[in-house]
């Protein structure tokens, strides 16, 4: 098995933490090791042939300084992207380079970025889903929803015939309203779609041939003229792939239209971590529902329902409830919890006024 991981993403809804060139997989939320490292930590009982991270150019040398020391446990390239253009050319360029060497291998796509509390799950699952990858299908992962969530797309499977899965997709779906989201936590065959997906190198680039062809067409032209693995000649060809293709995700151009998705469920304690209302997923709540990382110390008066982050400060909060507090060394963020994604506005402010020491 292959492991590809994506590391691409910006995070800018973890702003002033997080910044252009160290997003939030580069970054520890809780004080230890990055997101990533986690990622790589993760997989390494699977025992992969390789693990490919797929980046952008302002990330590269962190990225490869950090995972540096996984280096003699197993094979670790970074490739750089010259811009984002999406996860389906992410993917496809890991499976053309993957298939170069060997096209039936399975290749496990992850998302840097994400939280998961039960780790041999996860490995199980996966180990499951390469079995039917084997088999030519696409297998993605489903994630069994605790809560009527809204800020997440579902897979919709088809469960009536196929004991514990994986099972046939019926259709992916967009963020629900809340009314909606409540009916399919109520149906049970509706799950978190998780972005992670587990294939053939070879069964992928077919399906990209038949859905995304100019995408295809585009890798195709990749070529390795030195030792298989050594990847430095191509950045220029990368460049040209990327000059000319479309930005697409895999979930839009393949996975709504193949006929060979396959899901499977899994129960992992999982979050995608994806704004710093997901805090209290990663670490657990004081009795006031208030979480506080990364600090020297917390005095809380008359305090409930916030999420802080110190910087290594002590910091100290009187009357206020629902906040989230962040402080690093050059900015602070005070925000509403209900409106953590609007972060993300913030950080189009600054862009927009020409901050960019603060991006």
């Amino acid at each position: 098995m292959y492991i590809v991981i994506l590391a691409g993403g910006s995070g800018t809804r973890f702003w002033p933490l997080s910044r252009v060139s160290m997003p939030k997989q580069l970054i520890s939320i809780t004080g230890d090791r990055s997101m990533l490292q986690r990622t790589v930590e993760r997989v390494l009982p699977l025992k992969p042939k390789r693990i490919l991270i797929i980046t952008n150019s302002l990330q590269a040398e962190e990225t490869e300084r950090q995972v540096q020391r996984y280096h003699r446990t197993v094979p670790v390239d970074v490739i750089a992207e010259p811009v984002g253009r999406n996860t389906a050319p992410a993917i496809g360029l890991a499976a053309a380079i993957i298939s170069m060497r060997d096209p039936s291998a399975v290749m496990t796509v992850l998302p840097a970025d994400h939280f998961i509390k039960d780790e041999v799950a996860l490995c199980d699952t996966l180990l499951a889903a390469a079995a039917a990858a084997q088999k030519e299908y696409l297998v993605t992962l489903g994630i069994m929803p605790s809560r009527p969530e809204t800020g997440y797309g579902y897979i919709e499977a088809d469960m009536d015939l196929r004991g514990e899965g994986p099972f046939p997709v019926r259709r992916f779906v967009e963020k629900p309203p809340l009314e909606v989201a409540l009916r399919y936590l109520e149906e049970g065959n509706f799950f978190w779609n998780s972005g992670m997906f587990i294939w053939r190198a070879d069964t992928i680039l077919k399906e990209m041939e038949m859905h995304i062809p100019g995408l295809h067409r585009s890798l195709k032209r990749l070529s390795i003229t030195n030792d298989i693995w050594d990847l430095s000649d191509l950045d220029e060809q990368i460049q040209s792939i990327y000059d000319e293709v479309a930005s697409v995700s895999i979930d839009y151009a393949v996975m709504e239209k193949s006929q060979k998705v396959l899901m499977l469920p899994v129960e992992m304690g999982w979050s995608d971590v994806g704004s710093w209302s997901a805090l209290p997923e990663v670490v657990a709540p004081d009795a006031e529902n208030t979480v506080c990382i990364n600090a020297a110390g917390h005095v809380a008066i008359d305090t409930s329902d916030c999420l802080i982050y110190a910087g290594g400060t002590m910091v100290a909060t009187v009357g206020v409830h629902n906040l989230v507090i962040v402080s690093t060394p050059d900015a602070i963020l005070v925000c509403d919890r209900d409106r953590c994604q609007d972060v993300k506005k913030v950080v189009e402010r600054i862009s927009e006024a020409g901050l960019n020491s603060y991006l």
